[in-house]
């Protein structure tokens, strides 16, 4: 799985540009930024193929170090929150294979990043900062109707990983349980 970091995330890490990636199949490329909400580092983590979007919330300098970690931490609560079955995740994860850090997927997944973030700041009042995880703010901008790289029109981020994680067969969770 490649994990593109944005140049403000790289800059906020202090790290030398990463290669770009070789990964053709953008089901296995999400794109990662830092930003600011509620005045704290948080990471914003976007599927390049769907557009599903997660973010973990006030990020210690400790959990920055493993970017990796981090990522998969967030994806694991952000999609069995969203009522995925661990069972779908892990064979998820399993089948994307080692993590590696790379550039960011392309100027157009880059411009559905920077919706997604929109997004997040539009919809911040379903944000609960006591916690990291943040199921509803996440729950809210997936079901929010967007364009993404992977699919033709609009659509929304939680139908589009559905499919994904079901290798074709789109049965995402209820949205409204």
């Amino acid at each position: 799985m490649e994990l593109g970091l944005t140049f403000p995330l790289q800059r906020f890490q202090k790290m030398k540009t990463p290669a770009y990636g070789t990964q053709p199949d953008r089901r296995f490329c999400w794109d990662l930024h830092v930003i600011d909400l509620h005045g704290r580092k948080s990471l914003l983590a976007v599927h390049c193929h769907s557009r599903y979007t997660f973010v973990r919330y006030d990020v210690s300098p400790l959990q920055w170090t493993d970017l990796p970690g981090l990522f998969r931490e967030g994806l694991w609560a952000s999609l069995t929150s969203a009522g995925f079955a661990s069972e779908q995740v892990e064979g998820y994860l399993r089948q994307a294979g080692d993590m590696e850090l790379t550039r960011t997927h392309g100027r157009r997944e880059v411009a559905f990043l920077n919706r997604a973030w929109e997004d997040v700041l539009a919809l911040d009042l379903c944000m609960d900062p006591s916690s990291q995880v943040q199921p509803l703010l996440d729950h809210a901008v997936n079901t929010r109707p967007c364009r993404c790289a992977g699919f033709e029109g609009l659509g929304m981020g939680l139908d589009r990983i559905a499919e994904t994680l079901n290798g074709g067969a789109a049965t995402a969770p209820d949205p409204h349980p």
